[in-house]
Parts: C-alpha cells; structure tokens; sequence
C-alpha cells in the first residue's frame, strides 16, 4: 500500500477521500476560519496535481469546476493524489471582493511568511502544507473589476513538461505569460513543478461554456500526466492558437461604448475594436487595435475612464488561424446536460 499523505494535522490513506480544514487566522468576531483542502488519494502510485480556485475571492468559476471534477466517478481510477482546493482567499470569498481583509493581492504575496501580514501567513501556509508535496499544478481564474476572459491557459512554454500540459488542457488560445513577481506560478516554478494557469468568464459569475472547458481540460492534463487512464479511439479537438504576448488597449477619452468587438474576435492591426463616446454626442472616438490578434478579454460596463483597460489581445502571427480555431471551439460538443455529465474512456 502507498504511504498515506498528509496535511496539517490529517492523514489520508491509499485508496480513501477526505475533507481537512486547515485552521488560518479567526475573524476579529472570534469566528474560526479554515482553508477547506480535499483530498483524493489513489490507491496506485501516480502524480501528486493541486488544483486551485479562487485566489481572488470573486472568482468564483472555478470553485465550480472542482465541485463538478470532484463529483466525477471517474477518479474512483485514479493514480496518484487529487488534492483540490476549491476557495483559497475564504476571506474574499464570503465578502465578494478579490482581495483580503488586509487589502493585499494573494497573488501577488507569495511565497509570504508564516509571521507577515495575513495574506502572507495564507500564502505561506498554502505553499507549506499543500504546494510543497505535489508534483503538478492548476489554478483557476476569472476576470476581474466587470472583465471577462475568453478561456485561456497562461504558461511558461519554455519548459516542455508545462507547455505538454498547456497543450492537452484543451482551450482556444495559449499564452507564453511571463512569471508575475509575488504570483503561486512563480512560487511553484522556483520549487521545480509544472504548473499552468487556466482563465476563462468574469467575476462573480458562472459561465457555462467556462466552466465544461474548465472541467474536461483538467481531466485532459490528468490523462496526459498519468493519472487517469488514456481516451479510447480519436480525440476530438482543435488546434490553439499560440500567443506569445498579449497588449491592453486602453480607452482615450472618458465616455460610453456604444459599440465594441466580441471576445474571440480577430483583429488586424488598426481595426476598430470599440468607439467611445461622449453621452452628449458631442464627441466620438474610434479606439483601433495596435496589433493582429484575437481578443481575449474585454470590459463588459459600458463606461469607462480615459485611460481604462478596455481589451486585451493576444498577439499572433499572420499565418494563425484564427477564425478556424474560434468555430471549432463555439461548436465543440461540451457536455450539454449541466453539472451532471460524466467522462468515459471514450470521451
């Protein structure tokens, strides 16, 4: 039998799934609060994969897409450990906001320090008692502040166990994203690990289509690593489109947008992407893309500040096919019937 795994103070045995909750800092009301860990540990050697959500407390989808990758009867096959961790920033999460009560970024405090602020406590406690033993990771995001992100996977492709990984996650556009300082990618990159980031919807929503891509990609990269068993027969997928860097297109004048570009779009260099407006009418501006690309994010409120972050392109190279790849992946057969579906070896 495999070594049981540990966590805080809880033992999981080979071929057994449990729920710990690891103690992080009460509320000032003397409420106690934990950092919910589950924890599958396969009864046949494999991987050790963390999957993350939640960082920023209102980027709920992918608490989501673990609740439905838990639920998969699938990983009664698993080799290796799943641990999962479906709301990280707790504290977030219950106000709605990205942020802890101390105003930081979790995902830009790490690796943090057991006796620094509370988000540095909950960053180190995270990379001590969960990160620190797995062999793999993905964490799960959202856009922010009313944006919303066409699916992605951010990665360092220079490294091929993670560029293999971004690859068999499944979604429509990878992107090579440089290491943020204070982020988990790059903590767990300095430990040695793979790791890809998976974005895709908006804050303090459910997207569908986000969520079944979120799912199946994850099962994807646990096929291709060795933890679920390989799909039987053909693979049914498209080719994504590789970016190798992505520009912010910001708006010039404070003002309305009567109209704008969808996600997904492609865009040559100098297209109109948006118009932004004056709500007296008096004054107009067509804000145009400074690069060829596809968008990727864009902001859904219709009123923006000069200088608000509007859209955000992926740039590509002409030869990308773009059109190609966005009807493959709008028409690619997700799941149709909710959070009840399951995956077979054929699928």
């Amino acid at each position: 039998m495999r070594d049981p795994v540990r966590i805080g103070n809880a033992s999981v045995s080979a071929g057994q799934r449990r729920t710990i909750d690891l103690p992080i800092a009460k509320l000032y009301t003397h409420t106690d609060m934990t950092l919910p860990v589950h924890v599958i540990h396969g009864k046949k050697d494999g991987p050790r994969l963390f999957v993350s959500a939640t960082i920023h407390g209102d980027e709920i989808n992918g608490s989501e897409i673990i609740r439905r990758l838990l639920r998969l009867k699938l990983l009664n096959r698993l080799h290796g450990t799943l641990v999962a961790i479906p709301i990280v920033n707790v504290y977030g999460y219950v106000s709605h906001t990205r942020y802890l009560p101390d105003r930081r970024d979790l995902n830009r405090s790490f690796p943090g320090s057991e006796k620094g602020s509370l988000a540095g406590r909950l960053a180190h406690l995270f990379l001590d008692e969960i990160v620190s033993g797995c062999t793999h990771g993905i964490d799960l995001h959202s856009g922010s502040n009313h944006r919303q992100n066409l699916p992605q996977v951010r990665a360092s492709l220079d490294d091929p166990d993670t560029a293999r990984m971004a690859r068999s996650f499944g979604a429509p556009v990878i992107i090579e994203s440089k290491m943020r300082d204070g982020s988990l990618r790059e903590a767990v990159r300095e430990m040695g690990s793979p790791m890809l980031v998976y974005e895709a919807g908006e804050a303090l929503r459910f997207n569908e289509t986000s969520i079944n891509l979120g799912v199946r990609g994850i099962v994807s990269v646990m096929r291709e690593i060795g933890m679920l068993p390989r799909r039987k027969g053909k693979t049914e997928t498209f080719e994504p489109l590789i970016a190798m860097s992505t520009t912010w297109v910001r708006a010039p004048i404070s003002g309305i947008l009567p109209w704008r570009r969808p996600l997904g779009a492609q865009v040559e260099k100098g297209d109109a992407v948006a118009v932004v407006a004056d709500p007296f009418g008096e004054e107009e501006t067509t804000v145009r893309s400074p690069v060829h690309g596809v968008v990727i994010g864009r902001l859904n409120l219709p009123m923006v500040h000069a200088g608000d972050a509007m859209f955000n392109i992926a740039s590509l190279d002409n030869t990308s096919d773009v059109e190609g790849t966005m009807e493959a992946f709008d028409n690619f057969p997700f799941p149709q019937n909710g959070p009840d579906y399951e995956f077979s070896d054929e699928d």
